[in-house]
Formats: C-alpha cells, structure tokens, sequence
C-alpha cells in the first residue's frame, strides 16, 4: 500500500509459512482491488509509465525486518501482537467469518505434513473451520515446504 499509494484495505496479500525468515508472499495470489498487483499500473488511467515493478525480494525483506525495527525503537512488538490477537478475537466473538493467514497442523496440504504453519485459513467463532488452498505457483509452493522443513529442523533441536 506504500509503495502505490493505496488505503491498506485495498491491498490483498498474504506472508505464509514460519514466522522468520523463510516466510513469503505467495505474489501470484496478491492483487490490489482485484487487479494482480504486479498488474497494477498497468490498469491505471493516470500511470504514464513512471511507476517502476515491485521488486518482490525488497519488499519481502522490509515485511521480515519490521519486527526489529519496532523493537529498536519501542522495545518490544508487544502492540503488534496485540491488534493481531484483537483481530482474531474479534472473528471468533463476533461469528465474524473471515479469512486470515494463521498458524494451524497441516495434513497434507501442498505437501506438508505434521507441522504448523501459516496459510490462509476461514475463521469463524469455533475457530479454524478450514483452509484455503490457494493455487500457488509451484515455486511458490517450493517456498513453503521449506518453510516447513525449517521449522520442523527448528522444533527436532528442542528437547522436550
């Protein structure tokens, strides 16, 4: 939304997988207003061109950074957790079903099994009552099995 200027709420995207450094933006499912995002000034009437391509790893390393960079200046990220625990409340308590990016098990879904990971999931006011398979592309899809290979190398190291 920064970067083209536009209200958040136009904005559609998603960082799936860990919550660290192997998370990602599936692009291909992004858009703005229902237009692909990498489309986007494309379907502008007063774009003359000046507009240049997203650059995706950018962007992907500034979402990823925003962490620390909140911590630097406010000590914690205490607030951030916060309004996203309020948002997933606020579905739960108000039967508002909603789609979010949460952590839940995954069974099989693109190929991952027994381990939890973010991806866009239908919440309601029991919880989770399913997933979204989004067609993602097969890289993108690479991505997230890494993720969860990531994660699952994470959690064997931790003696419980």
């Amino acid at each position: 939304s920064e970067y083209y200027h536009i209200n958040q709420k136009n904005v559609h995207a998603s960082i799936m997988g860990e919550h660290g450094d192997s998370a990602f933006v599936p692009w291909s499912i992004a858009n703005i207003s229902n237009v692909p995002v990498d489309d986007y000034p494309n379907y502008l009437s007063n774009n003359d061109g000046m507009i240049p391509p997203l650059n995706h790893d950018d962007i992907e390393n500034y979402v990823r950074k925003s962490g620390a960079r909140v911590i630097a200046r406010k000590g914690a990220t205490f607030y951030a957790v916060s309004v996203s625990v309020c948002h997933i409340c606020k579905a739960l308590l108000g039967a508002i079903d909603t789609t979010m990016t949460v952590s839940t098990m995954m069974h099989g879904e693109y190929g991952i099994e027994d381990v939890c990971l973010s991806t866009l999931a239908i919440v309601e006011e029991n919880g989770v009552r399913g997933k979204i398979n989004c067609p993602m592309t097969e890289e993108e899809i690479g991505k997230l099995q890494a993720s969860a290979n990531k994660l699952k190398e994470i959690i064997a190291q931790i003696e419980i």
